[in-house]
């Protein structure tokens, strides 16, 4: 009889996410296993658990999900699971804390695409406002729009922080090869003068661009909005809204919406799922993959 399928979920938080346990059983994981209020000194023991418990055919059924809430520790964790394997003992890992890879992954990939289709631009040298970008999906979306060539800025309520934040993003997520510098909300009104794009990645039902703003700033092309709680992140710009004039602006700026990003993530992590899945050796994946899957999908919608 064959193996079942069993993806193990770890988590430093409370709970495990719902979300993610019905996305891997959507994606063909038989089994979704959880543990809760794992500490990162434990991933060797529970990982070493994982591969020792099966023979090499029943490790390619296996594999290890990584949530929780901290993009660092996250990947810290990927690492260290990465490390406490070796042949023929490894499965595949799959870091995605709090969905932030998977969501920031799509919202940079079709603000990339409305970049190019709508005003024949890439990301490359735009100047890009990450606004409350000081939380998870902030943070990756950052990163990955840095390493795509663009000018990014975290923006936060307290400028420290949000330093902090830059610092980790730049040395840590981007191993040095990328710089993202850093501001707080008092500046605001001064980098939307420059701003090409804006990425809301800030708590639920808070307003981080107001239409103000929005009509005061003369670059601006693209603004994407994650939260799907009103009021919308973005001034005019509604969750169902997918590459729509904003009202008020302009610059002729698009919004794009909460619910047309989630599309996309729930492609991308589902894809992810299943790369675990039918990959014959093991992989490891993380906020760069998420992004390789969300473009790929991105451009079959626009076909």
């Amino acid at each position: 009889m064959e193996k079942p399928f069993i993806l193990h979920m770890l988590t430093t938080a409370k709970n495990l996410s719902p979300f993610d346990v019905n996305m891997a059983l959507d994606a063909g994981w038989v089994s979704a296993v959880p543990y809760t209020n794992v500490e990162p000194s434990e991933i060797e023991g529970l990982v070493q658990d994982v591969v020792f418990s099966r023979s090499a055919k029943g490790l390619k059924r296996t594999a290890i999900f990584i949530g929780g809430r901290d993009t660092k520790q996250a990947l810290d964790m990927l690492k260290a699971a990465k490390h406490a394997m070796f042949y023929p003992f490894e499965v595949s890992v799959f870091a995605d804390p709090s969905g932030a890879f998977t969501t920031a992954a799509s919202m940079v990939a079709v603000v990339e695409k409305t970049l190019k289709d709508k005003f024949n631009r890439s990301l490359e040298g735009q100047n890009v406002l990450a606004l409350g970008g000081t939380g998870p999906v902030g943070q990756a979306a950052a990163v990955i729009a840095a390493q795509a060539g663009a000018n990014v800025r975290i923006i936060g309520r307290h400028l420290e922080k949000s330093q902090s934040i830059a610092k980790l993003c730049s040395e840590e997520f981007g191993d040095g090869k990328i710089s993202i510098s850093a501001g707080n909300d008092l500046s605001k009104d001064e980098f939307m003068q420059t701003a090409d794009v804006v990425f809301a990645t800030g708590a639920a039902g808070i307003e981080l661009l107001s239409a103000e703003l929005i009509a005061k700033s003369p670059c601006l092309k693209v603004a994407a909005d994650v939260n799907a709680v009103p009021p919308a992140g973005i001034a005019g710009v509604s969750a169902f809204d997918n590459i729509k004039p904003i009202a008020g602006s302009t610059s002729g700026a698009l919004g794009i919406g909460a619910l047309t990003i989630g599309n996309i993530k729930y492609q991308t992590q589902n894809r992810l799922l299943k790369r675990m899945i039918t990959s014959t050796e093991p992989v490891y994946l993380h906020f760069e993959h998420a992004f390789e899957i969300a473009r790929e999908y991105v451009d079959i919608l626009a076909r």
